[in-house]
């Protein structure tokens, strides 16, 4: 309702709002209007959804991370088994063959240990020596060196007791022939000497000698 004034008299004029009417005469219920955000509310859940947003990236991120640590870790292992069994195989190859030289090297010691003395001086003889210092150097070359025997106690682990022999001229258990120079690799036998041991019953035992 509103106010008017005219002429000196107050007039009241009632303006009534007309209802919306739909399409079967029926008055239709006016609908509130929505209320309209603020520009500082439409911000913070924009922040909010970038920090969600942020959020699941690093956690797919860190997830991604993770994968790949187990991938080069797995890798890592898989490349060092690869080096250990191609080093075991070529080491069982090496072996092999430097077992196959043993044996020339036995030819070889042999040979020139029968070898009658009017011959030590040839140039034929020489040339034999010459081949077995090579031989030698190529198995030092190698990691391959001779086990010392005559003279020290029996060891199971670098002798092979092929004789036992009644004596007193060496205490009991005491290695007093080798009859095949036995050979190390590095830090492992790779063949025992075959030797002779001194049975000496009324003799001093050595501690290594009990057999």
């Amino acid at each position: 309702m509103t106010e008017r004034h005219h002429d000196g008299a107050r007039r009241r004029i009632h303006v009534q709002s007309t209802p919306r009417v739909d399409g079967d005469g029926t008055a239709a219920e006016t609908q509130p209007e929505p209320e309209a955000t603020s520009p500082a509310a439409d911000v913070a859940a924009q922040i909010a959804a970038l920090q969600a947003e942020l959020e699941a990236a690093r956690r797919e991120a860190g997830e991604l991370r993770a994968a790949w640590q187990r991938s080069a870790a797995d890798f890592q292992n898989y490349r060092r088994r690869s080096e250990q069994e191609r080093e075991a195989t070529l080491g069982l190859a090496s072996e092999s063959l430097i077992r196959k030289l043993l044996a020339v090297v036995d030819d070889f010691d042999r040979a020139l240990e029968a070898m009658p003395a009017d011959l030590a001086q040839t140039a034929w003889v020489e040339g034999l020596w010459l081949v077995e210092r090579k031989l030698r150097a190529l198995l030092e070359s190698e990691g391959v060196t001779p086990i010392e025997s005559v003279g020290r106690p029996f060891d199971p682990r670098e002798h092979e007791a092929v004789v036992h022999q009644e004596t007193t001229d060496a205490p009991d258990g005491t290695v007093i022939a080798e009859l095949q120079r036995g050979y190390r690799l590095r830090d492992r036998v790779l063949r025992p000497a075959l030797v002779a041991v001194a049975n000496n019953a009324g003799g001093q035992q050595t501690p290594e000698g009990e057999h």
